[in-house]
């Protein structure tokens, strides 16, 4: 990919929460854009750490000990094998970045909240 990406223009792209798209892929990570409300399940991934950075909005990553907040411009990185839920209160817009074979669910059962892999921004 040698073009720019407009995150303003991918997200405008999609109204659906919790259904990641992804918008690059390099060195076998997914760049994936996704809009967020609401309380996502708990899960953890065995073999891939997870970076959630905040676009718009107030989004969390709840831990079994503490939650972080984050605000625009913040980001945090969940380690391998972390439990660990995401979710937002009001809808917001976040940039994850994590190996491109990682379902959004993790270990957790399929559910809604899977998302299909590989549909591109």
């Amino acid at each position: 990919m040698t073009e720019r990406v407009d995150l303003a223009e991918k997200f405008a792209g999609f109204s659906d929460h919790w259904r990641p798209r992804i918008a690059a892929q390099l060195n076998g990570q997914d760049v994936r854009i996704v809009k967020v409300q609401g309380v996502f399940p708990w899960h953890s991934h065995a073999e891939g750490q997870e970076m959630f950075l905040v676009w718009k909005g107030r989004f969390y990553v709840e831990f079994r000990d503490r939650i972080v907040h984050l605000d625009p411009g913040q980001f945090i990185v969940v380690p391998s094998g972390v439990e660990h839920r995401t979710g937002a209160e009001e809808e917001a817009e976040v940039i994850i970045f994590e190996p491109s074979e990682v379902v959004n669910t993790g270990d957790a059962p399929v559910s809604d909240y899977t998302a299909p892999g590989g549909v591109m921004a």
